[in-house]
C-alpha cells in the first residue's frame, strides 16, 4: 500500500513522494484471528468534504497536516514545482504542505469530488 505524500522543501516549494505503508501480522481485534496493519498514525478530527464537479481554486497551503481519503469523484492536485497527481476514488493524500507555495486543485467536470479528512494533531 501506498500513499500520495505532499510537502513543501526548505525552499517553500510543494513537491510530492510515494510513501509506502509497512504493514505487520498482529492482534487488533481479539477474538479475530492476527490481520496485517499499520502502525497508528495520531489523529485529532474527521471531517467530510465535497467539492462540486468543476471546482478550480486559487492555489494555497494546507491549514494542517491532514489525510484525504477520497470517496467519488477526481481531481487534479498540483504542487508549486508543476508536478500534477490525478486523486480518485480510493487514493490517499497526505497533506503537509503547511507553509510555502501550496497547491491548486481541480476538480474534473461530471461528478462531485467527495472525501473523508483526517485531521493530525
Amino acid at each position: 500500500m501506498q500513499y500520495h505524500h505532499l510537502y513543501a522543501d526548505e525552499t517553500g516549494e510543494s513537491r510530492w513522494r510515494d510513501v509506502e505503508v509497512s504493514v505487520r501480522e498482529r492482534t487488533f481485534a481479539p477474538p479475530a484471528k492476527a490481520i496485517e496493519i499499520s502502525d497508528p498514525v495520531r489523529a485529532g478530527k474527521m471531517l467530510f468534504l465535497r467539492l462540486r464537479a468543476g471546482w478550480d481554486e486559487p492555489a494555497h497551503a494546507s491549514p494542517i497536516p491532514q489525510t484525504l481519503v477520497c470517496l467519488r469523484g477526481t481531481a487534479i492536485v498540483t504542487a508549486s514545482d508543476g508536478t500534477e497527481r490525478t486523486i480518485g476514488a480510493g487514493t490517499v493524500w497526505r497533506m503537509e504542505d503547511t507553509t510555502g507555495k501550496g497547491h491548486h486543485t481541480r476538480v474534473l467536470d461530471g461528478e462531485d469530488f467527495e472525501c473523508v479528512i483526517v485531521q493530525h494533531v
